[in-house]
């Protein structure tokens, strides 16, 4: 699979690290049992299709960025920098 990344160019997503589905939002777990908060913080959707992605050019730039995917195929249809989306 290859990146472009805004600044580096195509890149191979071996020089990337994900962090996850875009927006990410953490639930509160304070108060509730303990399975629902570890599901509710560490089981992630992950339906089939087109997606967005939080991914960090860790091996070139150290930008972090936004990747539009398709789960399925593995095709990438854009990436932009992620900045101000955390």
């Amino acid at each position: 699979m290859r990146i472009l990344c805004p600044y580096c160019g195509e890149r191979d997503a071996h020089e990337f690290s994900i962090r996850g589905e875009a927006p990410m939002t953490r639930p509160v777990v304070i108060g509730v049992p303990m399975a629902e908060a570890v599901a509710a913080l560490h089981d992630r959707r992950n339906p089939p299709g087109r997606t967005r992605e939080f991914w960090y050019h860790g091996a070139g730039c150290r930008s972090w960025l936004l990747v539009d995917r398709d789960l399925r195929t593995h095709e990438v249809f854009g990436a932009t920098l992620a900045s101000g989306a955390f």
